[in-house]
């Protein structure tokens, strides 16, 4: 016996067996989801975005200090001024929501530099990637846009000091589906060590 097996024994006791290793409906989420580009003008339900929020508020983060904020935007003029802030990508303004998210350079009073470069954009993806699934769950479409000037966005929303726009999150109910494009084989993106 390995302590791996003693510590699984310790959690899920002697007489029970580990877990069944399946695919579930996670994969299904994973599997489905795609970038959207074109949307309905349907609005999306508070109670979506509410599901959303604490999708992204769950999300990991380094030493949990959850160094991120999220801005969900709604109104029209202000989508338009995020589109142009993110040369002119027409889907931004399209969306009926515009998420944009921030790292928290806050985090530097913990972990340095290193904090605001590396694990604050970490956790900001973390967070994104977990919202992107829980709004396809929910039938919505969403586009991670990471071309964006963060001087314009942060003048369009008054985004203070401390928090820096990184990226812009497009929502909303898709108006097609989009076909999965092309994905390197696992081969290709990863390698298991003994």
């Amino acid at each position: 016996m390995t302590i791996i097996d003693d510590v699984l024994n310790d959690i899920f006791g002697k007489a029970q067996k580990r877990p069944a290793v399946s695919d579930g409906p996670i994969m299904e989420t994973i599997a489905g989801r795609r970038a959207t580009r074109n949307f309905l003008k349907d609005e999306v339900p508070k109670e979506a975005l509410d599901k959303i929020i604490e999708a992204m508020r769950l999300a990991p983060s380094a030493g949990n200090l959850q160094s991120r904020f999220f801005y969900f935007v709604r109104n029209a003029e202000k989508r338009a001024q995020l589109a142009k802030a993110a040369h002119d990508q027409r889907h931004v303004a399209e969306a009926p929501v515009c998420i944009v998210a921030c790292t928290d350079e806050r985090i530097s009073q913990k972990y340095g530099q290193h904090g605001v470069d590396v694990y604050s954009l970490i956790d900001v993806a973390a967070a994104v990637e977990n919202g992107m699934l829980m709004a396809h769950s929910l039938g919505l479409g969403t586009c991670w846009v990471g071309s964006v000037d963060e001087t314009e966005v942060r003048k369009t929303l008054d985004i203070p000091n401390h928090l820096r726009p990184v990226s812009l999150i497009p929502l909303g109910y898709p108006a097609s589906r989009p076909r999965m494009p092309a994905r390197k084989g696992t081969k290709d993106i990863a390698q298991i060590v003994d």
